[in-house]
């Protein structure tokens, strides 16, 4: 089963995605991850997209690509795998499409989780993250046992600058431009699902479930 999470920043298709990936026993595979690990070791990669994220802009196509390519050809997404913050573009969705092909494979599922724009500059205004490991919490919805502070590492939660207000407007403008064609991309395929984002997340992650068969 190939999924791909589409919606806007701050839509829970992360969350989602790895509910999805310790349901059907997949691999969730997130750009987002390859990036942070790039940015934590300091690598030519990760300073370029340090670059481009701190500025609230979209990572561009060839520093991404080869790199999911890479990483679907791994072993453990034989049965499958669900892919998070990528493709972006229709470019990135063209260079998928051509490397599942000549794989022999092609994508299962595009679904996208709906959120509108006000409810996501509302949601991402709480969002805090590990300065350390990663980890994201929000103060209302998932806060950490003890305030400010991670509960998996114990370092530091802070308000990331990609989530302040104005950086969240500026993603979901660059969003509306690039990403939202692959609606139209996934629909004309006949892969396309859309969900009502704006449920609780378990109830998300039922009409997830009801779409992919449990």
């Amino acid at each position: 089963m190939k999924i791909i999470m589409l919606g806007a920043p701050g839509a829970g298709k992360g969350t989602q995605a790895k509910q999805i990936a310790g349901k059907y026993n997949i691999p969730h595979i997130s750009t987002g991850d390859i990036f942070r690990a790039n940015i934590k070791e300091g690598t030519e990669l990760g300073k370029k997209a340090k670059e481009y994220m701190d500025q609230g802009l979209l990572v561009p196509d060839e520093l991404t690509c080869d790199l999911v390519v890479d990483r679907i050809q791994q072993d453990d997404c034989k049965g499958g795998f669900v892919l998070d913050g990528f493709p972006r573009t229709i470019p990135q969705a063209e260079a998928l499409d051509a490397a599942l092909t000549k794989l022999g494979q092609k994508m299962d599922y595009a679904i996208d989780v709906d959120v509108p724009d006000e409810n996501i500059v509302n949601r991402m205004g709480g969002r805090r993250a590990c300065i350390n490991c990663g980890a994201t919490y929000h103060i209302v919805s998932i806060p950490p046992k003890k305030e400010g502070v991670c509960d998996t590492c114990g370092n530091e939660l802070v308000l990331r600058d990609d989530d302040k207000p104005e950086t969240v407007q500026k993603r979901l403008n660059v969003y509306h431009e690039q990403t939202q064609p692959l609606i139209d991309y996934y629909t004309k395929q006949g892969i396309l699902k859309s969900v009502d984002g704006t449920q609780p997340m378990e109830d998300v992650f039922a009409s997830i479930v009801k779409i992919l068969g449990a």
